[in-house]
């Protein structure tokens, strides 16, 4: 809220919540810092830490099917439903972001004749191997781009694929030891391949081995670091392990490696209860937590639980069960399954990817989830800001600190996903779990530390803070009751610390009810079962679905708003568990369609309501009465807030625009647009200073107030105005022309500069000669005082290419106007003269030191605003053609003209009867 009582005139976009990952693979460096994810057919590298948008890699608009890093994280590489295999530089840790996508190094067209859906890069970061549906798998040289080998008779899609490349095996004069592919399809057997046998690339060569085992396609495999171990699992719920025959006979007489077979045998089957889809080996050191290098076999499985589990491969045994997400809500475990796991050997972390669009981290040592991704948030419903509850211990300067950091949102979904509202915890979240159906709407008590929610599951629940780790909230209560959906409820606003007095619900069965919290402590741990709430009142209010509710501050009136186009108030009665009632007051009709939003004002006896006719009404709670109507949005009103101390109004609509209002003027001070679609949700900070809005475009936007910043903003760059003018006109007091020129061009003042120019040409002095053929007086030019003085000239003759192209764009916007087109044409004429076609096509061009993606993208940019040269010229010719018709009708025009007057001379001496002396 602006200081000294003024009002708010302005708001910043300075944080924006998008979509991160909709569909397809995804990639994490090692660090657990980096995550490349698929944003529809782009691929978006994000920084976790900070949440930032590092850059998007350029794609041809396919979906992308198949996406992988090199170990050394020097190559990423994305294969496109297109059949085409793109490799791209990975961008170094701590790199700026990008502008313009980042383009290919290499770019290999049809590479399979099907979609490819597995790839992978061996350990050395050396080759690619990639597997497609009609099952043929490919393995590729990673630097060089062609392929090495090429493996056919799969029994259809191949469903995973890994390439293991001993440590020792890669030296300079090329391949020395064993490259062993191995690829799982859906006819369930696993294929081994020996790559060191061969380097047929036409797909002749039979696999080394064909392992049955499997009953159901399996979906993840793995080589153990010395290629001695191989680990397959499936949709058949069993994780099986092979071990190599002859491995060291294998190793020692790898010169002679036609000589020997290499084949596996299954020494051990591990039932797991679970459909498994992704498989990885684990570091043994970081399970037993010593740093000596063990001889385990450690792998971790993840599958239609949603858990992560890690398993010991010699003994059998589960060792490890990573913290996990709760599944008691109404969500299928469709949603919860993992579709991909990833092993961040840096961080010791396990990423996986769930069908929900959620990535999840989990630290091995501390078996905790350590950070949440939500990948996409489908169609926000509704907005608050939460306060974690502080401690006894902390200081007024923490608490003050801590308001308003979390920010909860209901979307299409039984979880309510919230978020910590400042940068510095990037994009980390966690979910509230406990609905069994989707959240409508939500609700929080006066200092923000409870929190309430209703949906489709016809109940409303209260979560108070966690007392077990702070930053958390618990479900403490349940209410049920309601015969349909419930999408609307309002807290009791009296109390401004603890537990609210009361809860009032709106369902669609046209009914209110309202719910003793008397009896709800504000903390709650884990393990507390929620608590029935006691319903104390129920009652019809409506004829239609009630939308909306709200309790004025004193807790003594009750705001609804329904589909049937009417807003109602009712009196409340309360007494702390032992009875309440809910007395009907008055009904507010005026509204053309249904009523989405009503909201008290804290300040003021008066009601705001949002509707569906485009416009907002405010009431007066005494005499009931309209006091104004608010009419600029062009679509239905969905949310209203009051504003700095109830002097302005907040709304958000249906055309995708929030709106600031002057309530005493009745007029939109400014419009705010960052949405594409619905902006069901508007959140407003306790202290008015932050502004959420959330749309079904599945993006959420944070504004502040930027009323003072802006005025500032304002005064220096008048003040900066005034000393440029004042610069500018001592340059041309003095004659320097050359300064004043290019302050004009760099400062943007156009202006100016055709008054500069328009002074030196009417000072020109210009001689005339009579033309001896025509008897015409003529003016003539000099060819070195063309704009009128030689310095300008000379400025324009020696202008540096930036300032060039910028004379350049004035000259075609003062050639559009008759006005200006002679000052437009002198200065095109003197540039045309005076500088070579060379330095006009050079001054839009990038610099060649500076010529790389960015400054491409900057080109194609001004080309497609129409600032390129070639649009200039397109823009002048016309233009010119135009000026140099009417100048040849003017000069028509004065030979009539003189015609007319001779003979009108001819006439008055006729008339007079006098004679006219002939020379």
């Amino acid at each position: 809220m602006s200081q000294d009582g003024q009002l708010t005139t302005s708001f910043r976009k300075v944080r924006t919540i998008g979509p991160l990952h909709t569909s397809g693979p995804v990639v994490v460096t090692s660090d657990a810092k980096r995550v490349v994810t698929c944003l529809g057919e782009v691929a978006i590298l994000t920084n976790v830490d900070s949440g930032q948008e590092i850059c998007r890699f350029y794609n041809d608009s396919s979906q992308i099917t198949a996406m992988t890093l090199s170990p050394s994280e020097e190559n990423l590489v994305i294969i496109t439903a297109s059949l085409s295999i793109r490799i791209y530089p990975f961008p170094p840790l701590y790199s700026p972001p990008h502008t313009a996508p980042l383009q290919p190094s290499r770019h290999i067209p049809k590479a399979h004749d099907a979609p490819v859906h597995v790839a992978t890069i061996d350990n050395t970061s050396t080759y690619l191997a990639t597997g497609s549906a009609d099952g043929v798998a490919k393995v590729w040289d990673l630097k060089k781009g062609f392929t090495t080998h090429s493996f056919k008779g799969h029994g259809g899609v191949i469903s995973c694929i890994n390439l293991h490349v001993p440590a020792s095996s890669t030296q300079e004069d090329g391949l020395t030891g064993r490259i062993i592919l191995a690829t799982g399809s859906v006819d369930t057997r696993i294929r081994i391949f020996d790559l060191s046998r061969s380097n047929n690339v036409l797909g002749g060569v039979k696999p080394t081995a064909v392992l049955n085992g499997h009953v159901s396609v399996p979906r993840g495999i793995a080589f153990s670091t010395d290629g001695k171990f191989l680990v397959t699992a499936g949709r058949d719920s069993v994780v099986l392990i092979w071990k190599g025959k002859h491995a060291e006979e294998i190793t020692t007489k790898s010169n002679k490696s036609d000589s020997t077979t290499l084949s596996y045998e299954l020494v051990k089957t591990l039932p797991v209860s679970e459909a498994v889809e992704t498989l990885g080996i684990v570091d043994s050191s970081l399970i037993s937590g010593s740093s000596v290098k063990s001889q385990r076999l450690h792998f971790f499985i993840g599958g239609e639980k949603g858990v992560i589990h890690i398993w010991d491969g010699i003994d059998g045994k589960l060792v490890k069960t990573l913290k996990q997400r709760n599944t008691h809500s109404g969500d299928t475990n469709e949603l919860h399954s993992i579709q991909e796991a990833l092993f961040c050997r840096a961080a010791a972390t396990i990423v996986s990817v769930h069908a929900d669009q959620n990535i999840i981290f989990h630290s091995i040592r501390s078996s905790t989830i350590t950070r949440q991704l939500i990948g996409f948030n489908d169609e926000i419903v509704d907005a608050v800001f939460l306060t974690s509850a502080s401690s006894s211990h902390d200081s007024p300067t923490d608490r003050t600190r801590e308001c308003d950091n979390y920010l909860s949102i209901a979307t299409n979904s039984s979880l309510i996903r919230v978020y910590a509202t400042t940068k510095e915890h990037g994009l980390n979240s966690f979910l509230l779990d406990s609905h069994t159906d989707t959240v409508l709407a939500l609700d929080r008590s006066p200092d923000g530390t409870i929190l309430a929610s209703v949906g489709k599951d016809k109940s409303v629940r209260v979560w108070v803070p966690s007392s077990e780790s702070h930053g958390r909230w618990e479900c403490i209560a349940i209410g049920k009751g309601h015969a349909e959906s419930v999408g609307a409820l309002a807290i009791a606003k009296k109390n401004n610390e603890g537990m609210p007095d009361f809860i009032i619900t709106g369902s669609q069965d046209c009914t209110i009810k309202l719910w003793d919290l008397g009896s709800i402590p504000s903390k709650a741990s884990h393990s507390d079962a929620p608590k029935n709430l006691p319903s104390l009142v129920t009652q019809k209010a409506h004829d239609k679905d009630i939308n909306s509710l709200d309790i004025a501050p004193n807790d003594s009136i009750l705001a609804t708003g329904s589909q049937d186009k009417t807003a109602r108030l009712f009196a409340i009665q309360y007494q702390k568990n032992v009875n309440a009632s809910l007395k009907p007051i008055a009904i507010l009709k005026g509204h053309k369609r249904g009523i989405w939003n009503v909201k008290f004002s804290k300040h003021e006896k008066v009601l705001a309501t949002a509707s569906g006719d485009k416009t907002v009404k405010l009431w007066s709670i005494e005499d009931h009465t309209c006091l104004k109507t608010f009419e600029g949005h062009t679509n239905s009103v969905l949310r209203v807030e009051f504003h700095n101390a109830g002097r302005q109004l907040l709304t958000t609509a249906s055309d995708g625009l929030m709106k600031l209002w002057n309530i005493a003027k009745e007029v939109c001070i400014a419009t705010m647009d960052n949405h594409e679609d619905k902006v069901w949700a508007l959140a407003v900070s306790l202290d008015e200073k932050t502004v959420v809005t959330a749309a079904a475009d599945s993006v959420i936007t944070f504004w502040e107030d930027s009323t003072e910043l802006v005025q500032a903003e304002n005064f220096e760059k008048k003040k900066k105005e005034h000393e440029d003018l004042a610069m500018f006109e001592h340059h041309f007091f003095k004659n320097e022309y050359k300064e004043a020129i290019v302050l004009a061009l760099s400062t943007g003042q156009p202006r100016r500069l055709y008054q500069l120019f328009s002074t030196v040409s009417s000072l020109r002095a210009v001689p005339s000669r009579i033309d001896h053929d025509t008897g015409e007086l003529r003016e003539t030019y000099d060819s070195g005082n063309i704009t009128g003085n030689p310095a300008v000239d000379n400025v324009i003759r020696t202008l540096p290419p930036q300032e060039l192209s910028k004379l350049l764009r004035l000259v075609r916007d003062w050639n559009a106007t008759a006005r200006t087109s002679v000052i437009a044409q002198i200065v095109l004429h003197a540039i045309m003269k005076l500088r070579r076609a060379s330095d006009i096509q050079a001054a839009f061009m990038p610099p060649k030191d500076h010529i790389d993606n960015f400054q491409e993208q900057v080109a194609q940019e001004a080309s497609s605003s129409g600032d390129s040269l070639r649009d200039i010229l397109d823009a002048l010719i016309p233009y010119t053609e135009r000026h140099l018709s009417r100048i040849d009708r003017q000069v028509q025009d004065t030979y009539i003209l003189d015609f007319i007057l001779r003979e009108m001379d001819g006439i008055g001496t006729e008339d007079d009867g006098m004679q006219i002396d002939s020379f």
